[in-house]
């Protein structure tokens, strides 16, 4: 009788990446954490039952085959996704932002703005990198944004604020893991409030903007994350109006503000029609920022207090001190 051996059994690398893609495609779960399709999302989980970092190559490991605790890790972890529809990176505890290493899990929302691609270009050509010296990361959640900041803005301190204390522990572990604390400081805030008269050349924020219709309707994905992170009233414009009203009153000469909106960017517009929004461009995708200078801010205040009454009235004495 010709022996079967138990390692044949057992995929290759390839061979369990595409299986995983296909039972992930059928289990119809969501892809909005990290990954906008199977087989990444089945990638994440496999390298990291592997115990491989991210950058390793398909190519370098393909014919490889599990071993009987790769395959059995691998499989819970794949239970998991699709039965209880956790993120895959929850899963993993560990995903990349701007190319940087990030801990995270449910203290925090899944790193994956698009405002990583701006960081990364030193938020060119919107100002210079050279000349800035303090950021402000506002709900900076696992601290993803604010390390990315550090790390692309070697001349600037960065201060990141949260109003959840687990959020900031967590951050906290990720900026003491990346030796940042010298250029990190973590503060406890509800927007502004903790800020006092600080002033920074570059404020930018992914806040909450899930309105309370659209929080309902989320994939079970959304329900691991922390709710505090994603709903913003009834509208989903909560945290933009305190970041619209008090952004100035914080920026430099020449700072700018940036804020992630996401879906509710066509509300964002409809709410402040007379504000002179630049919706950024990404190249890897994903939209909804909008960038704002603080002179811009100003202006947008100045109207909103003297209202079209006092303008007439600046006008006409305007016009009589040229007689």
């Amino acid at each position: 009788m010709r022996q079967v051996s138990h390692r044949a059994l057992r995929p290759t690398v390839d061979e369990a990446l595409q299986a995983a893609t296909r039972r992930l495609a059928r289990a119809r779960v969501h892809f909005g954490h990290g990954t906008d399709n199977a087989r990444d999302d089945a990638a994440v989980l496999l390298w990291h039952a592997l115990d491989l970092d991210f950058d390793v190559p398909l190519a370098q490991i393909q014919r490889r085959r599990l071993s009987a605790a790769q395959l059995e890790a691998f499989e819970t972890l794949l239970a998991r996704r699709i039965v209880l529809r956790e993120p895959a990176v929850y899963l993993t505890g560990m995903t990349l932002f701007a190319g940087i290493p990030i801990r995270i899990d449910r203290r925090a929302l899944v790193p994956r703005s698009p405002l990583a691609e701006l960081v990364e270009r030193g938020f060119a050509p919107w100002i210079d990198a050279r000349r800035v010296h303090r950021v402000l990361d506002l709900g900076t959640g696992s601290g993803c944004i604010a390390i990315a900041c550090a790390r692309f803005l070697p001349r600037a301190r960065v201060d990141a604020t949260d109003v959840s204390s687990e959020a900031l522990s967590l951050a906290r572990e990720n900026v003491r893991r990346l030796r940042l604390t010298r250029r990190v400081e973590l503060l406890a805030s509800d927007h502004f409030a903790a800020l006092r008269d600080r002033h920074y050349d570059i404020i930018v924020s992914n806040p909450p903007y899930v309105g309370e219709r659209e929080l309902r309707g989320l994939p079970a994905e959304y329900r691991h994350e922390p709710r505090l992170a994603l709903a913003a009233g009834r509208d989903g414009l909560a945290s933009v109006r305190h970041i619209l009203a008090g952004a100035a009153r914080h920026l430099t000469p020449g700072g700018i503000l940036v804020v992630e909106v996401g879906n509710t960017e066509i509300l964002v517009r409809r709410r402040w029609p007379r504000l002179p929004f630049i919706w950024l461009e990404f190249e890897r995708g994903g939209g909804g920022v909008f960038l704002l200078t603080r002179e811009q801010l100003l202006a947008h205040a100045t109207r909103q207090t003297v209202g079209p009454e006092g303008r007439r009235k600046r006008r006409g004495a305007a016009v009589g001190t040229k007689k």
